[in-house]
């Protein structure tokens, strides 16, 4: 016999299937005690003892959190996940991952499966359409991401200064006709809260305002680009890294063009790709730090809910 038996093993020795040892181990309902018992004494014979993931994800290890972000493949979220875990591992927390994607209802279903499991406190990386009412519960164990909510702990990046800085910088070389491309204002912070701000540059210095918000993807700053262009143009300020990247890619093709970008996030990434773009840094690293050590002061009853703003840096 193997030295490490897998569930798999278990369930062969019991004569049961994978999903029977799953609803034992979780402590389900739908199991006879009959079974239950046989199960049990196979892993008691065998001395089969799940992994530490596997016991935090099921909330038995003595201290879990759990990280749940809007997409796995996201370079500022990851950015913030790299720090907070570091933070988390050294108080003895065993952190869990969770995909939203963008989704209140799949939200609701994984902070309900949470609770259930007596997780100890939530980060949730948020988005428009995540509620006050749906985070009542998590209310004093759960810290946001990148949105504010009234009468909840948050870490939030500062989008109107990111926006104010870039543009100044901009004014300062002497751009007077900079385009905006954006994100759709049905994203309160990247959208709506960037574009403001960038409205309120214009009106102030008599600057005209040349918008797009075609979306949040690459291949859409790629392929909209030129719908914030005029002849005059000299600049145009990206609400995003990955709609700059986008725009890079255009210039890149277009070398007759000699426009100045300029982007908001501003991840090592695009440092790297364009270090010829003016980038206006929210602090990813940073907000992953003041999250994990927000939350914790929280599950320890040692800090009180407030609003955390990230200052934001010019590159």
């Amino acid at each position: 016999m193997q030295t490490r038996l897998t569930i798999k093993d278990i369930a062969r020795l019991s004569g049961v299937g994978k999903s029977t040892v799953s609803r034992v181990l979780n402590n389900e309902s739908g199991v006879s005690e009959r079974t239950r018992e046989r199960v049990e004494a196979v892993m008691a014979q065998y001395g089969f003892s799940p992994s530490r993931s596997a016991r935090a994800m099921r909330g038995q290890s003595d201290k879990v959190v759990a990280i749940i972000v809007t997409r796995l493949d996201s370079l500022s979220e990851n950015l913030a996940v790299q720090t907070m875990l570091p933070a988390f591992y050294a108080e003895g927390y065993d952190p869990i991952m969770m995909e939203s994607q963008f989704s209140p209802e799949l939200v609701a279903e994984q902070l309900g499966m949470l609770r259930r499991r007596n997780i100890d406190g939530v980060v949730l990386f948020g988005f428009t359409g995540v509620t006050p009412e749906m985070l009542q519960p998590w209310q004093s164990s759960l810290v946001i991401i990148a949105r504010d909510a009234p009468g909840f702990a948050s870490v939030c990046y500062d989008d109107d200064g990111a926006v104010q800085l870039l543009l100044q910088r901009l004014y300062e070389l002497g751009h007077r006709h900079i385009g905006f491309l954006g994100v759709p204002d049905s994203d309160t912070t990247s959208g709506m809260r960037r574009r403001e701000a960038y409205m309120a540059f214009c009106q102030r210095n008599g600057v005209t305002p040349r918008i797009a918000q075609p979306g949040v993807t690459m291949v859409k700053g790629y392929e909209h680009f030129t719908d914030v262009l005029t002849p005059e143009t000299t600049a145009v300020v990206c609400a995003t890294d990955t709609l700059a990247l986008g725009a890079g890619k255009y210039l890149q093709e277009h070398p007759e063009m000699h426009i100045q970008l300029a982007s908001i996030g501003y991840t090592p990434l695009m440092a790297f790709l364009h270090p010829e773009i003016v980038g206006a840094s929210l602090g990813y690293a940073e907000a992953g730090r003041r999250a994990a050590a927000q939350l914790m002061g929280q599950i320890t009853r040692q800090a009180e809910l407030k609003q955390i703003v990230i200052p934001v840096t010019l590159n």
